[in-house]
């Protein structure tokens, strides 16, 4: 190793080095943890054990596993219940949507009628066909958002193969914190879209939609029903970057001290009549007319749904997506010292407005400089070939005809100043959607599952890349593409959020990682480690095979625990928290 970059390293190790140690969720690709969302991406490239596991977790998600089992539900019928396709997963009818028609009277008074009317937008990356969060635990008329983000939360402490409390006796209450939360806050009926509607709809308000409808409200739901946590806690928002923005707080924490394991993720929940006009006001997503003329469609014929979004192709809009997504993150020395699963590192996140702008929906040069700076730090960490020759971008790709000239463009600018040649870039909200707050969570989800299966998902749904998106020193993966992780350490997330919210991060492949931490600890320790680490992976298979099997519920527990402010030790030195095996230091 060169000494310049083992002054580096050495200095990263003294700061404490964030390692990912569990992760789990639900998107329109399926559950997150066991790599299975991933796999779905990859369907046709799985070996014959993959697949299996695969279908076996599509089956549990639809509620087919039986039928499936008893060969009366195909294999193809469990893939397309999944990843972007025409509306069936809602609670709505596309076509019947209920709307107001303003007119006036005879009088000249303002008057209103009911009608109905079919969404101009007609797709959408909805989790898999019957999975419904709500029917898991007691829902208790939570959004739609907050249920997802339970089960995500919980899947990713079944994807860490510890026990919880087991982990978190290990730590001072004050060393744990989670940031999640959702761009758009809930808008559902149980949330500030019920409450907003109640009164227009002669119904009556609920004591929950104001409260729970809060945009920071998965991260109190984790900790009140998921954790019992007592730590630090809130959420970053900023537009479509916002799990980023929450990455960058979860990683200062553990870069700092203050905080040895932190739970970071989004929850976003935006299908619902009122988001999809939104956004399509906006003239953002793939409209049903819009996709009939780019392919040449009749009014009579319909669209290729699962082709919808379209990432630096000839597009015409993204397509929206729901998904939650949750990390578990710890210091370096916490996965050694209970043998955790090192899943990958997180480098650094960058984080830089636009400046002055005409349009505030509009892109501009802040993305140059998180993505610049990224590389630049990417090169300080791994040095100048992993940046040119080992790694790879998991793009924003949102899908619209102004996004695939933009981004393409910084990319080239920056290979072009970094001296890349035949950079790989992918882009899987072609396969998922864009979960707007989320969807950078979606990009680094399946990022792990790339190092862990070998392969990088190409941009699938595009047949060429258009005529006006800058390809040079670019390579623009249109089918799935094998790689050695070995020689592949080093991946850049981007995110370009409506608003001028741009945030780049970097993460370093678990094969890298296990060289470092090996160099750091010695031979003794990390074997050590290694025979530590077996259970658990071994318990974080079983919990897969268990969840496929329809053995696992989400972990909820209403009411569980409950610490009362009499039952605290309080002196002037520390707290004493029930239920903590270590207090609170002052």
């Amino acid at each position: 190793m060169p000494n310049i970059q083992r002054y580096v390293i050495l200095g990263i190790f003294m700061n404490k080095l964030a390692v990912i140690t569990g992760f789990g969720g639900i998107n329109a690709a399926g559950r997150s943890s066991g790599h299975q969302a991933f796999r779905r991406l990859i369907a046709d490239a799985l070996n014959q054990q993959q697949r299996s596991g695969l279908l076996a977790s599509l089956a549990q998600l639809t509620g087919q596993l039986q039928p499936w089992q008893q060969g009366a539900h195909s294999d193809e019928a469990l893939l397309q219940a999944s990843l972007i396709r025409g509306w069936e997963n809602v609670p709505f009818d596309g076509n019947q949507i209920e709307t107001r028609v303003a007119f006036k009277d005879e009088h000249g008074r303002p008057c209103w009628r009911q009608d109905h009317k079919r969404l101009a937008v007609q797709s959408a990356g909805q989790l898999p066909t019957g999975f419904d969060p709500a029917t898991l635990y007691p829902s208790r008329h939570h959004p739609r958002g907050l249920q997802m983000a339970v089960y995500g939360a919980s899947d990713a402490l079944g994807c860490l193969g510890m026990d919880w409390e087991k982990i978190r006796q290990h730590l001072q209450p004050d060393q744990i914190a989670v940031y999640a939360g959702s761009a758009m806050g809930q808008l559902d009926a149980n949330g500030h879209g019920g409450m907003l509607q109640s009164a227009l709809h002669g119904k009556r308000t609920s004591s929950k939609q104001c409260a729970l409808g809060l945009s920071e409200m998965p991260a109190d739901f984790i900790n009140a029903y998921v954790l019992g946590s007592v730590g630090s806690t809130g959420s970053m928002v900023g537009a479509c970057a916002t799990f980023l923005y929450n990455l960058k707080v979860a990683l200062d924490d553990i870069q700092s001290g203050r905080r040895r394991l932190v739970i970071v993720g989004n929850s976003e929940a935006p299908i619902t009549p009122e988001i999809i006009e939104g956004y399509n006001a906006m003239t953002a997503l793939a409209t049903e007319a819009n996709l009939r003329k780019l392919d040449g469609l009749s009014d009579d014929e319909t669209p290729d749904w699962r082709r919808a979004s379209r990432p630096f192709g000839d597009n015409c809009g993204f397509t929206l997506g729901e998904s939650a997504q949750f990390f578990v993150l710890t210091d370096d020395e916490l996965a050694i010292e209970l043998g955790l699963t090192v899943h990958a590192a997180v480098g650094e996140v960058f984080v830089h407005a636009d400046g002055h702008k005409k349009s505030i929906s509009g892109p501009g040069v802040g993305n140059y400089i998180t993505m610049g700076k990224a590389m630049a730090a990417a090169r300080r960490w791994l040095g100048e070939d992993a940046l040119k020759n080992g790694s790879f971008v998991q793009a924003h790709g949102s899908s619209t005809p102004q996004n695939r000239v933009t981004e393409a463009h910084i990319y080239a600018e920056l290979a072009r100043a970094f001296g890349i040649e035949n950079w790989p870039i992918t882009a899987v909200k072609a396969y998922v959607g864009h979960s707007i707050g989320a969807a950078s969570a979606d990009q680094l989800l399946f990022t792990l599952g790339s190092w862990h299966d070998g392969w990088l998902p190409g941009i699938t749904t595009t047949d060429r890349i258009a005529d006006d998106v800058e390809q040079r020193r670019l390579q623009f993966l249109l089918q799935h593409q094998n790689i050695d992780p070995q020689q592949m350490p080093l991946a850049f997330i981007n995110a370009k959020g409506f608003g001028g919210n741009n945030a780049s991060a970097f993460m370093v492949s678990p094969q890298q990682t296990h060289a470092w931490l090996r160099e750091k600890v010695g031979r003794q320790r990390w074997h050590a480690y290694l025979e530590a680490n077996e259970s658990v992976r071994e318990a974080a298979k079983v919990y897969d095979q268990q969840v496929s099997a329809d053995q696992v519920k989400p972990r909820y527990e209403f009411g569980q625990g409950v610490i009362e402010p009499e039952q605290l030790d309080i002196s002037d030195e520390r707290i004493v928290v029930p239920g903590w095996q270590q207090p609170i230091m002052l």
